[in-house]
């Protein structure tokens, strides 16, 4: 199993950004990409974004598209969401996965979570 830890969470202000990290101990023969999956309280886990670790197209949320920008770094074993343009709706428990499995778009192919970190907009 990969260990996967996020950074970047923090509280801003609507209509500004953040970069979420998320950093991944390893990579598996079995991993065919990473995912951003957020969850507000009260509310089911939600895909927000997904890139394959070998190229190809990535994957968005309707809710996200042309704000977020999900970009990896293979050789730091790195994924980034790039955030603008945040809204209050926003507001979520951001979580970084790695997929054994596609579509990179559903929550089942992930096996590897990471702990999750706040993102707080303000209106």
């Amino acid at each position: 199993q990969v260990t996967l830890v996020e950074s970047g969470g923090g509280l801003v202000q609507a209509g500004g950004s953040l970069r979420l990290s998320c950093v991944a101990s390893r990579r598996t023969w079995s991993s065919y990409g990473m995912g951003w999956f957020r969850q507000a309280p009260g509310k089911e886990r939600d895909f927000v974004a997904a890139i394959p670790w070998s190229g190809g197209r990535t994957d968005y949320a309707d809710s996200v598209k042309g704000r977020f920008i999900i970009s990896r770094d293979n050789n730091k074993n790195t994924v980034y969401l790039q955030m603008n343009s945040l809204k209050p709706e926003d507001t979520a428990v951001y979580y970084c996965a790695a997929a054994e499995g596609t579509p990179l778009t559903v929550a089942g192919v992930y096996k590897s979570w990471g702990q999750g970190t706040q993102v707080t907009v303000s209106s």
